[in-house]
């Protein structure tokens, strides 16, 4: 079959599934796409043109149409995603930003981003890096190291092989995350004589790796030695689908359970077995067990320093993970069982062991002690805006957010329904990806209502997905909450001795610093702007009210409410490293002695 590179390029994605457990995906469920000189002509000529079962999407940023891909992939547990083409140039590096963070929280994206003539006919050609050390480098080299796998289609003749290492990529969980092909703009237009079997339907299948019997023995042996055990539940619970098993293990052995921000759900909250969030934005539960437990079960983790306090958790305790990746399970110092979450924690049985009863009986006394710690806000605070919240979402809404001091709230404090209720990027906690990213979890589960929390921080960074969400008639509920600045940094700001410097939006004053009135920036307002319905809350009882006629809407509502500074969560008690300025002081002081308790972990 004659087609162009681009042409045949849709037509192979439009066939593409992925499989697990007998259940079939569409593995590209559509394309985002902003276009540019770099792949009009290209990509675009063939969206346009290939009736394949490839729909188009117009996105208004090139990174927000990647969180979205990001959002969508992790709704569905990676079995599906989408691509995403850009021109070359700042369309090229914008996507940059959306592959680290796809590539850090290991969900698969395609991304196709236009490049500079094979040819070199034109150069340098508008958009040009013109690198003098060699002509084959252009922007999207910079996709290399935030790519887990990067090809230039220099020739129609590479395109398919190109393609199999791709899909096999993507749908690898051990190896998934961005995968980027950059495709010349003069490449993309070129005819060639495919292979008919390239077009054929072809299935990916995902694999469930069993863990090695030698492993197994050797993880039951460090279970038995152990009566203080604590599981600490990462993301890859969730996307093996090994909730059921986590909790029927948990169950069998009297283990206690707390959760990553990616793993959280994978425990119903309510359970007497479930401490909740652990780490720096942890309970405090879940964050004594961890000091004082002897064996720390990692199951789907990668140990970021906010679960593990930045090295200074989990006190004495050795470790057993659980993981697909045998990068990750090795961490710590690991005894390690590389496999599936759902097929290792099926498959490890310890016959006649279980915790320590009294360890199991404190686990729950101190996880209900932290929710009756718990008291309510009768202001205006960021944790009255997150309790209304919850009072006003149904068991199966969704919940999204990513970045400020929202992720530590909802870590510590939200109470997850459904495994699929909670969904915080804090893999690279990106400002910017809260709208974005709460379109592709519409799209993925458009029978679930969405609610996206978002600071003025955030907002101010890429809020016009509002317009996508409006052109695509995907009905979001957007709670945004204005608190004049950066409240997170502001307040790290003021513990490592930088006074809040750039973390209010004010004017400046007549000191010359930035420390005059608000800015005078009505942020409802661009709401409506951008197309969206918008209810505005000044108190408990009228957000409570706003919440609940949103949710009832038929389209996009922007539920706008200004918060007061403060707060009354109780406090996770754990540490995080962030180094302070080398001189004498009191907060010198404070974080050296934090320092002398973090381990190798060797």
């Amino acid at each position: 079959m004659r087609l162009t590179v681009a042409q045949a390029l849709v037509r192979f994605l439009a066939q593409q599934y992925s499989e697990r457990d007998g259940v079939e995906h569409r593995l590209i469920e559509g394309c985002f796409g902003i276009f540019g000189h770099g792949n009009v002509a290209g990509i675009g000529q063939a969206l346009a043109t290939q009736d394949v079962a490839l729909p188009y999407y117009l996105a208004r940023n090139e990174q927000a149409m990647v969180h979205t891909a990001v959002g969508f992939a992790r709704m569905r547990d990676r079995m599906s995603t989408f691509a995403c083409t850009s021109s070359i140039g700042p369309g090229a590096t914008n996507m940059v930003t959306g592959a680290a963070l796809a590539t850090i929280n290991r969900i698969p994206v395609l991304l196709l981003p236009g490049d500079i003539f094979a040819t070199r006919v034109a150069n340098p050609v508008l958009q040009e890096l013109e690198d003098p050390r060699s002509l084959d480098v252009s922007v999207n080299d910079a996709f290399r190291p935030v790519s887990r796998y990067f090809d230039r289609i220099n020739r129609p003749e590479q395109l398919p092989s190109a393609l199999m290492q791709a899909m096999r990529v993507l749908t690898d969980p051990a190896e998934t995350g961005a995968v980027t092909l950059a495709l010349p703009q003069d490449v993309q237009a070129e005819a060639y004589d495919w292979p008919d079997e390239l077009f054929e339907r072809r299935v990916w299948h995902v694999a469930r790796p069993a863990p090695e019997p030698a492993a197994l023995s050797r993880a039951a042996e460090v279970l038995r030695s152990s009566s203080r055990p604590l599981i600490v539940a990462g993301g890859g619970v969730i996307y093996s689908g090994a909730t059921d098993a986590l909790r029927a293990f948990a169950a069998g052995y009297g283990v206690p359970v707390a959760e990553t921000q990616a793993g959280k759900g994978a425990m119903p909250w309510d359970s007497p077995l479930a401490v909740g969030a652990v780490g720096h934005t942890g309970t405090a539960a879940a964050n004594e067990l961890a000091r004082t437990a002897d064996l720390v079960i990692g199951i789907g983790t990668r140990y970021t320093d906010f679960t593990t306090a930045s090295r200074t958790l989990f006190g004495e305790a050795r470790f057993l993970n659980v993981n697909v990746t045998s990068f990750d399970a090795a961490k710590n110092g690991a005894v390690m069982l590389v496999a599936d979450a759902r097929s290792a924690l099926e498959s490890l049985t310890v016959p006649g062991w279980r915790a320590d009863p009294e360890w199991t009986s404190r686990a729950g006394s101190l996880a209900s002690a932290w929710w009756s710690s718990i008291s309510a806000d009768a202001s205006l605070t960021q944790e009255a805006v997150l309790e209304e919240l919850w009072e006003a979402m149904h068991p199966t809404d969704v919940v999204v957010n990513a970045a400020g001091s929202m992720p530590g709230d909802l870590h510590r404090l939200w109470r997850p329904r459904d495994v699929k209720g909670y969904h915080v990027e804090y893999g690279y906690s990106c400002m910017g990806y809260e709208i974005a990213g709460g379109l592709g979890v519409k799209l993925a589960a458009p029978s679930r209502e969405v609610f996206v929390l978002v600071g003025d921080g955030s907002y101010l960074m890429m809020a016009q997905e509002i317009a996508t969400a409006v052109q695509e008639e995907v009905k979001l509920v957007i709670v945004l909450v204005d608190n004049h600045g950066f409240a997170s940094i502001g307040n790290l700001s003021e513990s490592v001795g930088a006074r809040r410097l750039g973390t209010a939006y004010r004017m400046r004053g007549p000191s010359g610093r930035l420390d005059g009135a608000y800015l005078p920036v009505d942020l409802a307002a661009n709401a409506a702007s951008l197309g969206a319905d918008v209810l505005r809350a000044d108190d408990r009882e009228s957000l409570r009210a706003a919440l609940v006629k949103a949710r009832e809407a038929a389209r996009t509502t922007v539920v706008y409410v200004e918060t007061l500074p403060g707060g009354s969560a109780p406090p996770s008690g754990a540490w995080w490293d962030v180094p302070v300025a080398d001189e004498p002081g009191e907060i010198r002081d404070r974080y050296m002695e934090a320092k002398r308790h973090q381990r190798p972990y060797l």
